[in-house]
């Protein structure tokens, strides 16, 4: 039996090397447990400072400020400062659509070989 054609498609074309790299880096980002639960949070209370986050995802609050450098760094999140805090919310609507999806596909049903 042959495999479904986009299981096993090469990369569209024009998408060099360094792009799939970048590509890579960016889903590894949100691979991490943690920072999902932060995206998630962000995703449904919109802008939010550290304090706040933290208390919707429960870490620590340096924990949380952590990994929310991470996700700025990745693009997925974007800050603001408001007089002594910073507030973070989601940079792109395009997040919420990869994890809409990625959820849909892959928590929807589980699979043989599935990490319970």
């Amino acid at each position: 039996m042959r495999d479904a054609p986009h299981l096993h498609a090469p990369l569209p074309s024009g998408v060099a090397t360094d792009s799939a790299d970048t590509l890579a880096r960016r889903f590894a980002v949100l691979a991490d447990p943690s920072r999902l639960r932060i995206v998630y949070a962000l995703l449904e209370g919109g802008a939010m400072c550290v304090s706040d986050v933290a208390a919707a995802v429960n870490l620590g609050e340096s924990a949380t400020s952590h990994q929310l450098a991470k996700l700025r760094a990745s693009g997925a999140v974007a800050s603001e400062r408001r007089g002594r805090e910073i507030w973070y919310r989601i940079a792109d609507a395009h997040v919420r659509l990869l994890l809409d999806v990625a959820a849909e596909h892959y928590l929807a049903e589980p699979r043989a070989g599935d990490v319970p």
